[in-house]
Formats: structure tokens, C-alpha cells, sequence
């Protein structure tokens, strides 16, 4: 029996979700409400909402976990030659938290293999919004030519950031982004991106699943930790762009 959340009610333990046998694995908990207050809390304890309009706010909890450890971040060789060209080409740009609304807007008009409609609603926008005014959800944008192409958004507690959507109106847009976040994270050190459910896409980029009570513990530790800075720094793109590559047949240049 799922619980159903009154105004005052705690999350029940993340141990409670539904389970693999069920009809919806990782189900804890359902309400009325989308506050700001109770989702920050929830991203806190490793939950995050998934709904859709005429359903009550879901809350989930799933075991496994999908991650994604920035070190382990697969840059393949066309995605190296595309960074390399944003990074060369200034009409090119990456740009942080520039338009965070649009980009929820744009992520939920983007059509999803195996979906009809969105989940991310105007409640969602405007609860994810709240959260990026008072500086706990950030956008990394993809531009070219002035105009914004591609982009993603997600939470960040501490030393944690916890993925949500993303959407490319051009080839790699969304890579891009993706990649310009994970050189922003690696920088600063962070261990661990939330990605929330197993994605053959997420998957080919480097994701891996973990054991829920893995998950949780480091939500825990790293959500205590001081928060990092967010700006686009050119610099670490450019070190994720280049990581890897040998200096030639001998290692030495020639």
C-alpha cells in the first residue's frame, strides 16, 4: 500500500518503495502537492517525482539506482571532434543558467521514444523554477548562433546533482551540455550523477547502475557538503575534450 502524504507528513523510509515484483518498482509515496519545500526535501533523500497531469504527485525511490560517475564519461571519438569545434568556433556558446524556464519548456515539448506527452507540467516548471531562484537547480545550455539549441536541467544539493531532462534541437546539443556539466563536476570533484532510471542512451555515455543503499548513502554525505560554484568554465571542457588523448605513436609529441 502506497502512502498518500498529508501537508505535514514525512517521507516514509526509501526501504518501503514498492519492489521489482510490483507493478511500479520504486513507487514510495503519492500527494496532492508539489511544493518547493517537500521537493527540495525529497531530492535530500533521494527521491524525486514522475507523474503525469491527472495523476496524483508520485514519488520514487527505485532499486537500482542509475548513475553517472563523471570520471567514467565516455567521450567518443565524434563527440571529442564536435566539443573540439564548440570549443574552437565562437558561434558556438555553453552558457549556464541563462533561461532555465525555457529549457524545462523545451525538454517537455521534446518527443520521447515510447512516450505520449510529458510529464514535465506547468506544476513542474513552476516547482523546479522555485527551486532555481533560490539557487537549487541549474540549466547548461547549448547555443549556436545566438539562438539556444540544446540543453539540460537538474537539482544540486551540496555536492550532489541529481539529473532531469534534456533535449537537443541539433545533432549532439544535449552531449554537449551533458559534457560541459560533467567537466563543470570533475573539476570540483563531485563523485556522482543522479540519472534516476537505466536509459540505453544514458548507458552508452557511461551510466551504471547501483545498489539503492549505495545511492542513499552518498545523497546523505554529499548533500551535507558546502555547495560548488556554477559557471561555465571553457577550460575544463577543454580537459574533458582532450582527456585521453595520446600525444602521439611514442607519447612524446611527434
Amino acid at each position: 500500500m502506497v502512502p498518500w502524504l498529508g501537508l505535514d507528513d514525512p517521507f516514509p523510509p526509501v526501504e518501503r518503495a514498492l519492489g521489482a515484483m510490483s507493478g511500479a518498482p520504486g513507487l514510495l509515496a503519492a500527494s496532492a502537492d508539489l511544493l518547493p519545500w517537500r521537493l527540495a526535501d525529497a531530492y535530500r533523500r533521494g527521491i524525486f517525482p514522475w507523474y503525469s497531469d491527472g495523476q496524483p504527485v508520485l514519488w520514487w525511490s527505485p532499486d537500482p539506482r542509475m548513475i553517472l560517475v563523471p570520471d567514467e564519461f565516455k567521450v567518443s571519438p565524434s563527440l571529442r571532434k564536435t566539443l573540439k569545434r564548440v570549443l574552437r568556433e565562437p558561434n558556438w556558446e555553453v552558457r549556464v543558467d541563462f533561461d532555465f524556464a525555457g529549457v524545462m519548456r523545451a525538454c517537455a515539448q521534446s518527443p520521447r521514444r515510447g512516450q505520449r506527452g510529458t510529464w514535465i507540467t506547468a506544476e513542474i516548471i513552476d516547482a523546479y523554477s522555485a527551486l532555481f531562484r533560490s539557487g537549487h537547480a541549474h540549466s547548461i545550455e547549448t547555443w549556436h548562433d545566438g539562438r539556444r539549441v540544446g540543453g539540460l536541467y537538474g537539482v544540486a544539493f551540496g555536492r550532489m546533482f541529481f539529473g532531469e531532462s534534456m533535449y537537443a534541437d541539433v545533432s549532439d546539443a544535449s552531449k554537449i551540455a551533458l559534457a560541459a556539466l560533467v567537466g563543470h563536476l570533475r573539476e570540483h570533484r563531485l563523485e556522482m550523477i543522479d540519472c534516476q532510471q537505466n536509459t540505453s542512451h544514458l548507458a552508452s555515455l557511461g551510466g551504471r547502475e547501483i545498489a539503492r543503499s549505495a545511492f542513499i548513502a552518498h545523497v546523505r554525505r554529499a548533500v551535507a557538503e558546502p555547495p560548488i560554484p556554477w559557471q561555465f568554465d571553457k577550460g575544463a571542457l577543454a580537459r574533458l575534450a582532450h582527456r585521453g588523448e595520446s600525444a602521439g605513436p611514442h607519447g612524446n609529441g611527434r
